[in-house]
């Protein structure tokens, strides 16, 4: 039973039918207004741009064909948003020509339904194997004894049914297509994880000051994105860690409620047109201890170290680098060592909240303008709390520039 106000709020921002005793809790949000509606849309020709890219990157990495199964790649290069199932769909680039979309016959008008790019429709019943349709293809292209690049994300299933289609296919990766056409965004792209961005950012400033003692995290979060969905973007999460369980990056089982001098760690992002955001921010419910303060200080420069160290022909890895360096400079880690940094300085961002490549150790791709980046090296004090700042940024001619700015004081966190 739902027994206090805050447990009402919770229930109604999560489920889709609220009762009428419980609307009242749900949040006001009139002053909101949508951020999007000037967005545009990524167009054929830009589209059609991608698929020349590709082709010219197989014909020079000796690649016949790419096989792409449902997800962000098949969008990036098709419009086709599908979900993966025991069901073959896919998309097949050839080096030269038209591509060709597989499907099962029943699916195949919804399938054509958010196809963006001219293409041809294969389509496969029941009983007959999938494999069989894509060999079809790439024999009919004269393509079946140049070598199939594979989408990484590919499944098993889908690799080897054409494997056992095409007995004499050589397989191989087909990242030096794919990876390098979706790494490098288009003015297009950054516009769309722009807008994102500040839905999100618009998001924390409303969600933010309502953060009162008894919230849990999962109370806060649907706060974040009833705010996001009204200013235009579509969550995509909203983790928020309460006290001692921002000392784990991704949280505890148990749960914590808001309390004086408590740390609230906030990670949250949205998509536009399927491009995302994702942004951190850490705070204190009241006045921080001077512990907290020191740590946020730190983490903050920390930040600002990887950012600097973002500069063009930079080896990726070299940002993290930078961050160690300093954090083993004040006494935490050495290496993922706790008290300290327990993961990657950044990830790639794009269609994929997390995508090639990241600003980790050993990562030796150069910085080249286009490619985004979260920066996020967070430190974590186990049993006590931690401290994390997010804010993505891109490559630019003249390096990087953030889409959203870093907060300038834990006091004002957003």
């Amino acid at each position: 039973m739902l027994t206090t106000r805050r447990q009402a709020l919770g229930a109604a921002l999560s489920t889709p039918f609220v009762p009428a005793i419980l609307r009242a809790a749900e949040p006001d949000l009139s002053a909101l207004t949508d951020l999007t509606t000037g967005v545009r849309p990524i167009t054929p020709a830009e589209r059609a741009a991608r698929l020349a890219k590709a082709q010219a990157l197989m014909r020079e990495n000796g690649i016949g064909a790419v096989l792409i199964e449902p997800g962000a790649s098949l969008v990036y290069f098709t419009g086709v948003r599908w979900g993966r199932s025991e069901r073959l769909t896919a998309a097949v680039l050839p080096a030269e020509g038209e591509p060709m979309i597989v499907t099962p016959f029943f699916e195949e008008p919804s399938v054509r339904e958010s196809l963006a790019i001219p293409a041809e429709i294969r389509v496969w019943q029941e009983h007959e194997d999938p494999a069989q349709v894509v060999a079809g293809f790439l024999r009919d292209r004269k393509l079946a004894a140049r070598p199939i690049g594979i989408e990484e994300t590919a499944r098993f299933f889908a690799v080897d049914g054409l494997r056992r289609a095409l007995p004499s296919a050589r397989l191989v990766s087909a990242n030096p297509v794919v990876r390098a056409c979706r790494m490098i965004k288009s003015p297009a792209e950054i516009a769309l994880m722009q807008a994102a961005t500040d839905v999100t950012i618009a998001a924390y400033r409303w969600t933010w000051p309502r953060i009162d003692a008894g919230m849990t995290g999962a109370e806060i979060g649907a706060l974040m994105n009833a705010a996001t969905r009204k200013l235009g973007g579509d969550p995509q999460f909203a983790l928020v860690l309460v006290g001692e369980a921002s000392a784990y990056p991704h949280g505890m089982k148990a749960v914590h409620r808001v309390a004086p001098g408590q740390v609230v760690l906030m990670d949250c992002g949205c998509t536009v047109q399927g491009y995302q955001s994702d942004v951190s921010r850490t705070g204190v419910f009241g006045r921080p201890t001077a512990e907290v303060a020191r740590v946020w200080n730190h983490m903050a420069e920390g930040q600002r170290i990887a950012f600097a160290a973002a500069k063009l022909g930079t080896p990726a890895g070299q940002v993290d680098d930078a961050v160690r360096r300093y954090y083993v400079s004040l006494g935490y880690g050495p290496d993922y060592k706790l008290p300290g940094l327990s993961h990657r300085t950044g990830h790639g961002i794009g269609l994929d909240g997390h995508e090639p490549v990241n600003l980790v150790r050993g990562e030796t791709t150069r910085l080249v303008p286009g490619m985004c980046f979260s920066n996020e090296p967070g430190i974590y004090l186990p049993g006590k709390f931690g401290v994390r700042l997010e804010d993505c940024f891109y490559m630019t001619d003249t390096g990087p520039r953030y889409f959203s700015q870093p907060p300038a004081s834990i006091e004002q966190p957003v």
